[in-house]
């Protein structure tokens, strides 16, 4: 099955967009395509503000309506304890709030963007999606982060070469509980480090400070501006160590 012919199948729908890759080229497909889409964007603690400020300019690009939900995601059960299956709480929360707005809204459809490349085995999110019968259109037409990439590219979506972006919960160590003064820490600092220049890069929180992991592209610019980055992330954390691994770059 091709896009073009599950929208066809799909005149009409619901999608939950984060401002990423994926979700944009869902969306951009679905207007292709002829779907009467709306998208839904759930702003929490845990998404930074860069994504929302993403979302909205490619909705308005599409000229796709778009609503902004707000939701606490720290009262949600299980997701300020920060266990093995903190993503599945979450994901279980903020698509029964989506599906809940979508249906008050008229729609019987909500999709999502995971896409063919995405491993089920390895994201617990992905299992609240299917109890609560969300698409993936994606997944489903065998697309994968690769193509759709080179397909938003071809398209002219400016977020085709956007940084894969988990959630800032995963910058907490599994286990070590969720605050709203670690998350905007994390957030501010990465910020910080996104105006230096740097991209593709993870803030880790730790008990006595922060690990910095750059991608090795930009370690050099790392070690060249570490006086820097020192002094800027000074008042956020007790100590700044760098990650001298490295990061692989995102999908």
């Amino acid at each position: 099955m091709t896009l073009e012919q599950f929208f066809h199948t799909a005149p009409r729908a619901a999608a939950a967009f984060s401002g990423g890759t994926d979700s944009a080229f869902l969306l951009w497909a679905a207007k292709r395509y002829g779907c009467e889409v709306h998208a839904y964007y759930v702003k929490t603690a845990f998404q930074p503000d860069f994504e929302l400020a993403d979302a909205k300019r490619l909705s308005e690009e599409l000229d796709i309506p778009l609503k902004v939900i707000r939701a606490d995601i720290l009262s949600v059960p299980g997701a300020a304890e920060n266990g093995p299956k903190r993503c599945y709480y979450c994901k279980k929360a903020l698509f029964s709030l989506i599906w809940d707005n979508v249906r008050r809204d008229g729609h019987t459809l909500l999709l999502d963007g995971t896409n063919a490349s995405d491993d089920a085995g390895d994201r617990p999110g992905m299992q609240a999606l299917k109890e609560l019968h969300v698409r993936s259109p994606l997944r489903e037409c065998g697309i994968t982060k690769e193509e759709v990439r080179r397909q938003s590219k071809e398209a002219g979506i400016f977020t085709w070469n956007k940084p894969a972006y988990a959630c800032l919960a995963t910058r907490i160590p599994t286990g070590m509980r969720i605050t709203g003064e670690d998350l905007d820490r994390v957030e501010k600092a990465e910020s910080t480090l996104a105006g230096m220049g740097f991209a593709d890069f993870r803030v880790r929180l730790m008990p006595d400070g922060a690990r910095l992991q750059f991608t090795e592209a930009q370690m050099e610019l790392a070690l060249e501006k570490r006086k820097e980055i020192c002094s800027r992330l000074e008042p956020l954390f007790p100590a700044v160590l760098l990650d001298m691994a490295g990061r692989k770059p995102s999908a």
